[in-house]
């Protein structure tokens, strides 16, 4: 069906809002079918740059599944990077940063910090809140290796801090030791 009407597009004037309704669903279509090498094709056939970034953020922020945010986020930075706004530049480069440490985690436990995927640092903190230790190790490493070079609001100082927050806490003990006599 999509298909059909993109070639009655070409055929027949259709109003921008609507040629922008049907190539958004059927790029969400495909986004949630897994095929992000049609999505990609099916931007590409987009000519006007207008209607292509008005589809891929109203894609976006219709909150589909975590490949296909990861997808458009991506897509956006790399296409679109320069016509938008320093926030919408921070919010999808964080979305971008929060799904790709969402990627590090188990399969299982993603729906668990997918909520958070627009917000790392907070993301961070519930691992470390949840005491997944060994999941906080990845996502740090793979926080500082994309924060390099990125300003999305983020520094690997604030991770830093952080880390040092959760340390100290799990340091202080809230009574005194009592000293043992023989």
């Amino acid at each position: 069906d999509y298909e059909l009407c993109e070639e009655w597009e070409h055929l027949y004037p259709v109003p921008r809002q609507d040629l922008i309704n049907l190539h958004r669903e059927h790029l969400l279509h495909l986004l949630e079918m897994g095929d992000m090498e049609k999505a990609l094709q099916l931007l590409q056939r987009i000519e006007d740059p207008g209607v292509c970034l008005a589809i891929s953020e109203q894609s976006l922020d219709q909150h589909p599944n975590l490949a296909a945010s990861h997808f458009l986020a991506d897509y956006l930075t790399a296409h679109f990077y320069a016509s938008l706004t320093a926030a919408r530049r921070n919010e999808i480069q964080a979305l971008y940063i929060g799904s790709k440490v969402l990627l590090t985690l188990p399969e299982v436990s993603r729906v668990n910090y997918f909520h958070l995927s627009s917000r790392p640092l907070l993301m961070l903190e519930q691992l470390l809140m949840n005491m997944k230790v060994d999941w906080v190790a990845v996502a740090v490493q793979t926080l500082q290796q994309l924060l390099a070079g990125q300003e999305i609001g983020i520094t690997v100082e604030d991770i830093d801090s952080l880390l040092s927050k959760y340390a100290e806490k799990a340091l202080n003990f809230p009574f005194t030791l009592k000293e043992k006599r023989s």
